[in-house]
């Protein structure tokens, strides 16, 4: 089982791993094993989350996700096959739950009258300065 949240758990017989063989370091032994590991996990028949969780999920990560909602997570970081397994199964887990959380709203807030006041009377002094210099060049 892996720990999503403290309320949500998946299988691990629900996530599909397959190897294949990586670019990378690791000279010749690139070319004889297969060190990169891709998981796929299904979202929409996932058991263990609600429809709006699916939905949540499939949505933020349309990105990983294919039209049948199955996730896709690669990692090719590590010379072997068991790190690379274990980094793609961190790395789902992370999106998994930056996935849940809930946005945060912005709270609409008003500029205080006294800031709205200054800044207009910085513009006016601006704008008086620059007219001060324009009028000098014209006496010339």
């Amino acid at each position: 089982m892996m720990e999503i949240t403290d309320s949500i758990h998946i299988s691990e017989d629900q996530i599909v791993v397959k190897a294949s063989r990586s670019g990378g370091p690791g000279g010749q032994n690139v070319n004889k094993v297969n060190t990169r590991v891709t998981l796929f996990f299904d979202v929409a028949n996932c058991g263990g989350l609600s429809d709006v969780q699916k939905r949540m999920i499939l949505t933020r990560l349309a990105g990983r996700a294919d039209k049948q909602g199955v996730l896709r997570v690669v990692c090719r970081k590590f010379r072997t096959q068991r790190a690379n397994r274990l980094a793609a199964m961190e790395k789902l887990r992370r999106l998994l739950v930056e996935s849940l959380k809930k946005p945060r709203f912005r709270k609409k807030t008003t500029i205080p009258r006294s800031a709205h006041e200054s800044r207009l009377e910085k513009k006016k002094r601006r704008g008086a300065l620059k007219k001060l210099r324009t009028e000098k060049e014209f006496e010339l």
